[in-house]
């Protein structure tokens, strides 16, 4: 069994434990959560979303397994054409998107009657692409016009988009961005050059966009120091949840706290596992971060490396961020809580984010890409002709 389990599941096992144990938290804290939306709206059926979590759990996961069994560097390439599908997706969606709470942030897809977000295609292919430049321009890194330009055009471009229709994701996947390009050395002076440019971009998406008015009145009433009502229910629940909790499914708040299963579910965790479980949760992403850091003088090329710190930081600033809301350290926002929430695509792109990062852990998957080079260098298939070479001529 632990040689099955070692040929199937390939890469760094500490991230397979990472994601195993965030999966099974998801489980039961959004069971917990939704127990009370479900009775009420699938005719008392209180176990309805515990099914449907656990499916979209088995989706992230299969999705992971998936992604890793591929080479890294193939990725590039797809993240290139990927990107440039997300825009019209993203226009699309802010324009005749499905609308929740305001904001159209979901395309249907035809024939399956079932919706995705292209905002998590789009951070996720963001963050690769944006790797790959950095790789591909090392030498010529202080460059503006031909290395830095086109990464902060990307950048500006994709997160301005995803603004519209979800600003707080917009402004974390921007300032992921910057500091993966400040790791990746781009000078600081060339980053400041964007700063005027993205507080425009980020002004006409408040002005354009769908929640723009909700963005602002949430700084603002975050300023001044007003608890709004979520924020309010989430300091109940993280209170009554002490040192050790209230225990599994004994929430209270989840009555009471707007989207428990979402945006709070941190709080709910920490209603029933105790500010024991809550750094637990949090002390996971922080081992998952060290991980990918670790990979960066390890990995096979700096591709490899600078695509882990990438995928990692994205997940984990989310992740820092949506705890951060819970414990009433910044304004409300809509962002789920990576492999923890409740979701569909968040899950499934997730997933393959950390797909990636096992692929790059293994090193080089494909070593046909590594011949293929020497054919182009050689001029021959080496596979081929390698014997002929290497033996003796007959006489």
């Amino acid at each position: 069994m632990k040689e099955l389990i070692k040929a199937k599941l390939k890469g760094d096992p500490i991230i397979w434990g990472i994601a195993f144990m965030l999966s099974s938290l998801s489980i039961l804290t959004v069971y917990s959560a939704s127990s009370s939306l479900a009775y009420r709206q699938m005719h008392h059926n209180t176990e309805y979303y515990l099914l449907r979590q656990t499916l979209l759990i088995g989706a992230g996961l299969s999705a992971m397994w998936l992604s890793h069994r591929i080479d890294y560097r193939y990725y590039a390439a797809i993240a290139k054409v990927a990107l440039w599908m997300s825009i019209p997706l993203l226009l699309v969606t802010w324009r005749y998107g499905l609308k929740l709470n305001e904001a159209s942030r979901w395309l249907n897809i035809p024939f399956i009657n079932k919706s995705f977000q292209p905002s998590d295609l789009a951070q996720l292919t963001l963050i690769i692409r944006i790797a790959h430049m950095l790789a591909k321009e090392q030498k010529h890194i202080t460059y503006f016009r031909s290395a830095c330009l086109p990464m902060l055009t990307w950048s500006g471009l994709i997160s301005g988009l995803i603004a519209l229709t979800n600003f707080s994701s917009a402004i974390l996947l921007f300032g992921t961005c910057l500091v993966l390009m400040f790791i990746g050395r781009i000078p600081i002076k060339h980053l400041l050059i964007i700063v005027p440019s993205s507080i425009l971009v980020a002004g006409g998406a408040l002005i354009w966009g769908q929640r723009g008015g909700t963005a602002i009145k949430r700084i603002e009433n975050f300023l001044k120091g007003d608890v709004s009502f979520q924020t309010e229910q989430s300091y109940i629940a993280i209170a009554t949840g002490g040192l050790s909790g209230k225990g599994p499914g004994n929430s209270t708040q989840r009555n009471f706290l707007p989207h428990p299963y979402s945006d709070f579910i941190y709080a709910i965790l920490i209603e029933e596992y105790g500010l024991i479980g809550g750094i637990f949760v949090m002390v996971l992403y922080l081992i998952l971060l060290y991980r990918a850091i670790a990979l960066l003088p390890t990995a096979t090329s700096y591709y490899g490396g600078i695509l882990a710190i990438g995928i990692s930081l994205l997940l984990v600033f989310q992740a820092l961020l949506n705890m951060a809301i819970a414990v009433g350290l910044g304004p409300v926002t809509g962002l789920p809580l990576p492999f923890v929430s409740m979701g569909g695509t968040s899950l499934v792109f997730t997933g393959v984010a950390l797909g990636i990062l096992l692929s790059i852990s293994q090193g080089e998957i494909d070593t046909e890409l590594l011949t293929l080079k020497k054919e182009i260098v050689v001029g021959m298939r080496y596979n081929k002709y390698k014997k002929k070479l290497d033996s003796p001529c007959k006489k």
